[in-house]
């Protein structure tokens, strides 16, 4: 007999196939009493369309692989309030709450209901194409970029803030994130890390052809509205997330705010935000003054120990 308690585990085909993590993750949720599910290959849905969605009675969706997988399986759970675990199996991980090494920690951690949620904002954005009286309406839990279709040439832009025109410009593109963004690609662009307990969004321009050109950073009741002009020498090109994608023609108006949803997050430790972006991102938390002081001060003590030395053989 089963206890009714249903994990969903969202990884990657090549993942299951390369070895034994998956298959043990399984087991071991099984062994705790969960029914268990498996969803690995998540297609990229079209812009706009709407994505099937796990069950209500989804306890958890526990995510083996990286940030990309989380933001798979995002997909499945968004407007619900069915909690993601991540555990990572890719390269930097920043979503994800543990290693693979501490898998059955974490399982039986969750079995336990020893967790907490940490609740994060998502971006929705609506794109009015011309001469269209409803907009075509998507989400994102990182980031959301407008850029150029046309590689060889740049997209030219208008960009207001609460309907109030700003700036215009040409460039490669410009990027929205939220704050669990603003450590992906808006943060390799130049853009400032927003803490996840900010409310607020950000807006930054990639290459742009302008004397002011900066990111831009907007609270949750304010948002940003980019329009493709109709001189522009290029179409555009909207990506939420790096997955769901569609062209945009000139003219396009595309107005991105603050969703009503959050994405649940399950969090099994008390490590503060800073402590994961040290460890993630490996900072130089001495500089290196302080590196030459230390040199410094190592050399001068060694000095002193070979003149004691010295005096010692006298």
């Amino acid at each position: 007999m089963t206890s009714g308690r249903r994990a969903v585990v969202v990884t990657h085909t090549r993942l299951r196939e390369s070895g034994t993590v998956v298959s043990e993750a399984v087991d071991q949720l099984r062994g705790a009493g969960f029914d268990v599910s498996i969803i690995d290959n998540v297609a990229a849905p079209e812009f706009a369309e709407p994505v099937t969605q796990i069950d209500d009675d989804t306890e958890i969706v526990v995510v083996l692989g990286g940030d990309g997988t989380i933001l798979r399986a995002a997909e499945l759970v968004h407007s619900s309030k069915v909690p993601i675990l991540g555990v990572n199996l890719g390269h930097v991980g920043f979503l994800a709450e543990f290693e693979s090494f501490q898998m059955a920690d974490a399982i039986r951690r969750v079995a336990d209901h020893d967790y907490s949620i940490d609740e994060r904002m998502i971006a929705h954005v609506d794109v009015w194409l011309p001469g269209v009286s409803e907009p075509l309406s998507d989400w994102a839990l990182n980031d959301i970029t407008l850029e150029r279709s046309d590689r060889g040439k740049m997209v030219e832009l208008s960009i207001s803030v609460d309907d109030v025109e700003m700036s215009s410009f040409g460039c490669d593109g410009v990027i929205v994130s939220t704050p669990t963004g603003s450590t992906a690609y808006a943060f390799s662009a130049g853009g400032p890390i927003i803490w996840p307990n900010v409310e607020a969004l950000q807006l930054v321009p990639l290459a742009a052809h302008a004397l002011f050109a900066r990111p831009l950073v907007i609270g949750s009741g304010s948002s940003f509205t980019m329009t493709i002009l109709d001189n522009s020498t290029s179409d555009g090109w909207i990506c939420c997330d790096g997955r769901r994608q569609r062209a945009l023609p000139k003219g396009t108006r595309v107005v991105v705010r603050e969703s009503q949803c959050r994405l649940r997050l399950a969090r099994l430790s008390g490590v503060p935000f800073t402590q994961r972006l040290v460890t993630k991102f490996d900072l130089p938390v001495v500089g290196w003054r302080e590196h030459g002081h230390a040199r410094q001060s190592q050399n001068t003590a060694n000095a002193g120990n070979i003149i004691d030395t010295k005096e010692d053989t006298r």
